[in-house]
């Protein structure tokens, strides 16, 4: 009887990954808001209170956290390239 441990789980997350995630929550949560908040024009009923538009500004917040996520994994990636060519460029 072969006893099998199943594989440890592969982290292949890079290291802006985390916030384009959060990001994209953000925006997705703030653009739903922007479509409520416009619907009343739409409509013609009464506009939805400051709040609603207050978070319909997640948008942009999410918009600029994802960014921020990418550059983050730009660089990081970058660093990797660096370390590589200057490991390649060693003489042996």
């Amino acid at each position: 009887m072969r006893s099998e441990t199943p594989a440890a789980p592969v982290d292949d997350s890079a290291p802006g990954d985390g916030l384009v995630k959060a990001g994209v929550v953000l925006f997705a949560i703030g653009a739903v808001a922007t479509l409520v908040t416009v619907a009343p024009l739409f409509l013609g009923t009464d506009p939805f209170p400051t709040v609603a538009y207050l978070v319909s500004m997640l948008m942009g917040v999410g918009f600029l956290v994802a960014a921020a996520g990418l550059l983050r994994s730009v660089a990081a990636q970058r660093r990797q390239a660096r370390k590589a060519s200057a490991a390649a460029a060693q003489p042996r």
